[in-house]
């Protein structure tokens, strides 16, 4: 049986998925912090939708865990949280090719929302938090952000296999 190869290397997505984890954990001033966009979260899902057989639910564990390390959290809540976004990527990674990339870019914001609201739901479980509709902000930006991520990817893409 033959065995499709995709043109991504894995050092290649790992570089991308460490990038978007500093991108991540950046400090930002207090008042920014919500408008910061789910770079991980829109890495996987791009990783896991352009190269399923080698980005998938393990990734995001690895990288939730990396990622509650160095934030701090209980340890899991993150690793978690991306496994389960790796997981909905594998349900609808059919469907999500054939879309455009409006279409595309409304569905990244109900997955992104999804975890969001899992996430605020295992804050709320773990401690004293308020829940504010503010937390959807990143899913938005992230929406809004992902035409333009897949057209640099895409356009980055093209250049390497060229040159």
């Amino acid at each position: 049986m033959a065995r499709t190869t995709t043109s991504a290397s894995l050092p290649w997505i790992w570089l991308t998925m460490l990038l978007a984890l500093c991108l991540q954990v950046m400090p930002l001033a207090d008042g920014w912090q919500i408008w910061r966009p789910d770079w991980l979260g829109l890495m996987l899902i791009y990783w896991c939708m352009k190269a399923p057989e080698r980005v998938g639910v393990f990734h995001g564990f690895v990288l939730g865990i990396l990622l509650d390390l160095i934030e701090g959290v209980p340890l899991g809540q993150n690793a978690l949280l991306l496994s389960l976004l790796a997981f909905l990527c594998a349900l609808v990674y059919p469907r999500f090719r054939a879309y455009s990339l409006l279409q595309q870019a409304v569905l990244i914001l109900v997955l992104l929302g999804t975890i969001q609201l899992v996430e605020q739901w295992l804050r709320t479980l773990l401690g004293p938090f308020s829940i504010h509709l503010s937390f959807l902000l990143p899913s938005v930006i992230g929406a809004i952000l992902w035409p333009w991520l897949t057209t640099l990817f895409r356009a980055f893409r093209r250049r390497t296999a060229k040159g």
